[in-house]
């Protein structure tokens, strides 16, 4: 796995320049006048990170990155930053000064490298996530791979759980599909059939849970939201992404235990945690990897 990028190294590449002294007190030799002027600055800046927002219309050096911003004029009394998968966009007063709009961002700047970085390397795990959809491609299912067959003789799509005895050991689902099918055919196909595992499995949860809670379930539906995981309204109906099918049931059964919580505490209070807590005792890691994890697709 790729090193993340780390732009607050303790000691940067001996090409970087790094402003101020390092935590020992001592001048790095790389960093001494001398050795900047034995470099060319085209060259120091060569060998940095860039972050280039498409429609970059200014850059700035941030701690060991170059910085390409996109630029907002609004009416607006203050400077306004914002990291996306695009890059760093600011929104500025237009009597603003660029010297000005650079003392904020070097004033944010660690903020700034560090959301970069967290943004850079979610798109890499995104990448590295995507699923090639085709004959013999395997998507997650339950938390374990699952190898994909095209049978045209199958109707609809069976999942065929591991068999200790046989070799190679390893989950299959068989789509009633010819082996000509295109991408969109297979995914669509796969991710129905993942689809109905989910409005069976979260119905069968969300019963489990609720009666550990004493709340009552009113709806379990489907959601694709892009931002969250689960919802819950007052009158009892809950909405659980269906991509949750390619997470273990540890991570399933938190996001369910959550949205039941709310049935109880229409908030994130110190009490609602508290009721998570009263059915699913060791939630932390379960809610802490999907606070990182990419969703397959």
């Amino acid at each position: 796995m790729a090193r993340q990028l780390q732009l607050w190294d303790d000691e940067a590449p001996a090409a970087a320049i790094v402003e101020g002294e390092d935590r020992s007190g001592h001048q790095p030799a790389a960093h001494s006048a001398e050795a900047r002027a034995s470099v060319p600055e085209a060259a120091l800046l060569g060998s940095l990170p860039v972050f280039r927002h498409p429609r970059a219309v200014r850059e700035i050096r941030l701690g060991k990155a170059l910085v390409g911003y996109e630029c907002t004029r609004v009416q607006r009394r203050s400077i306004g930053m914002v990291v996306s998968d695009e890059g760093l966009s600011v929104r500025a007063p237009s009597w603003v000064s660029w010297a000005d709009i650079e003392v904020a961002l070097r004033a944010k700047e660690r903020w700034i490298c560090n959301k970069l970085v967290d943004q850079r390397e979610r798109a890499r795990r995104q990448v590295s996530a995507q699923i090639d959809w085709r004959a013999g491609c395997q998507l997650p299912f339950m938390g374990e791979p699952v190898t994909v067959i095209l049978d045209p003789m199958q109707t609809g799509a069976r999942f065929q759980p591991a068999s200790l005895d046989a070799a190679p050991c390893r989950h299959t689902l068989r789509l009633g599909l010819p082996h000509d099918a295109t991408p969109p055919q297979i995914r669509d196909a796969a991710e129905a059939w993942l689809q109905r595992e989910a409005r069976r499995l979260f119905a069968e949860r969300a019963e489990h849970y609720a009666r550990k809670l004493g709340v009552t379930v009113k709806r379990v539906s489907l959601s694709s939201a892009r931002t969250r995981w689960g919802s819950a309204s007052a009158d009892g109906s809950i909405r659980l992404h269906w991509r949750l099918m390619h997470f273990s049931l540890d991570i399933i059964d938190y996001v369910v235990a959550h949205e039941l919580a709310h049935l109880r505490e229409m908030n994130h209070s110190p009490a609602f945690w508290d009721v998570v807590r009263s059915i699913l005792p060791e939630y932390e890691p379960a809610r802490d990897h999907l606070r990182r994890v990419v969703i397959p697709e």
